[in-house]
């Protein structure tokens, strides 16, 4: 057994502790694009940027609005991909997954100043023409210059016919081919040096790269991540639905908490379990990317990650077991916070009584009282009427919120939350 910050952890936690260490440091960040530059000087290839396409994606019709202007700003070739779309084990309710996307889309393109879309889903025969049109620019060299136009012309139910088409199966064969090889399963995303960005909210971090790595102008970002601001939203509800073995969760906690406090909304807490305790797959592609750009989002938001001991299955169920005992005196919050903190910067085992007597302990809480509190399963009726509530305000992952009656997804979206608030 080794000591670590006062608890005891086994040889195979503390391992798996220090390795997400490395695994999210900025050491090994430097090192990997280190790797990456000298591996292509030594190629003697150009700078490229892989940007992977889903005609049907509406993220995808945001990040064709913006794709020329990147690639003018910065000395590198932006080489586009069409794809059929993510596989089912990345998606696991496709059609809540889709509506959600058409919501968020349509209100992260107001608030950036984008053209938006239509509601639905556009027409299966426009989806056609449009994914031959894009494989016969493909062909042409031309997708750059036409994708905007192709995709506002989908969108909005125009005419598609006015178009070159090109067979779109081989196109978006090699794209779906080269999408998974480099280790992704979403559209609207870009690949540059061994690092993902996905989508317009992503690309600030990449234009932050190529800066940095002097091959364009000190510019600032096409898009910006939007401001928060001083709101006051008296007698509102923010509904916060969270899982303690997510990291997005994590960051949004604390967060959140400070949104509520200064607007002066209530905040409804309610745990759910993580997807893979529902029986809801996450691929290991998808775990991957969320672990790096969660490491990269903590590094901008100044919060601490990376000292991490994955608490699924024990950890979260005992966990939980005491979330009444944590609010009868009123410090459920404090509770969430201590033990989403412990799990994802600290390292704290909390499967071990050691490890959850520390978080109960950072928590203003008796573990001696507490820990009498383990084998009680009341919580299980909390959490499984908060998952049904998840899944009836059309959500299925977390963080996620209902303000308002709309429902919003994404620790990256406290702004859609008072901009709801107040509108």
């Amino acid at each position: 057994m080794i000591p670590n910050g006062g608890i005891t952890l086994s040889f195979d936690t503390h391992v798996k502790s220090r390795l997400a260490v490395a695994l999210t440091s900025r050491k090994l960040l430097r090192a990997r694009r280190i790797f990456h530059e000298g591996k292509r000087q030594v190629m003697r290839q150009p700078h490229v940027v892989h940007y992977f396409h889903d005609a049907v994606d509406p993220y995808c019709h945001l990040t064709a609005q913006i794709l020329q202007r990147f690639q003018n700003r910065y000395r590198i070739a932006v080489r586009p991909y069409l794809i059929s779309g993510p596989p089912t084990d990345a998606v696991p309710d496709p059609v809540a997954h889709h509506r959600n996307a058409l919501d968020d889309s349509r209100r992260l393109a107001r608030k950036l100043g984008l053209a938006g879309h239509s509601s639905t889903k556009p027409d299966p025969d426009a989806v056609s023409r449009a994914e031959q049109a894009l494989a016969a620019k493909l062909e042409d060299g031309d997708f750059l210059s036409s994708v905007a136009d192709i995709s506002r012309e989908l969108w909005a139910g125009g005419d598609m016919s006015k178009w070159k088409g090109a067979d779109p199966l081989s196109a978006k064969a090699n794209g779906d081919h080269q999408l998974s090889s480099f280790g992704h399963y979403m559209g609207g995303t870009f690949y540059y040096g061994g690092e993902w960005y996905w989508g317009v909210d992503r690309l600030h971090y990449l234009e932050d790269r190529l800066q940095s790595a002097e091959l364009g102008a000190d510019l600032p970002p096409l898009i910006p991540v939007p401001d928060l601001r001083d709101i006051h939203a008296e007698g509102q509800a923010i509904e916060f639905f969270f899982s303690y073995r997510s990291p997005y969760s994590y960051l949004a906690f604390d967060r959140v908490r400070n949104l509520a406090k200064r607007s002066g909304a209530d905040l409804v807490l309610r745990p759910v379990l993580p997807m893979l305790m529902r029986g809801l797959p996450v691929p290991k592609a998808k775990s991957s990317y969320i672990l790096l750009d969660c490491a990269r989002e903590a590094r901008r938001l100044d919060v601490p990650f990376g000292r991490i001991c994955d608490p699924l299955g024990a950890g979260v169920e005992r966990g939980y077991a005491l979330l009444d005992h944590a609010e009868a005196p009123g410090r459920m919050a404090e509770y969430c916070s201590a033990f989403l903190r412990g799990v994802w910067s600290q390292g704290l085992d909390a499967s071990t009584d050691k490890g959850l007597a520390q978080i109960v302990g950072q928590a203003g809480l008796d573990w001696n009282i507490a820990r009498q509190e383990l084998t009680k399963q009341n919580w299980r009726t909390r959490v499984a009427q908060n998952q049904d509530r998840l899944q009836e305000i059309g959500l299925w992952g977390v963080p996620s919120f209902r303000v308002s009656g709309q429902s919003i997804w994404g620790q990256d979206r406290l702004w859609a939350i008072e901009d709801t608030l107040v509108s």
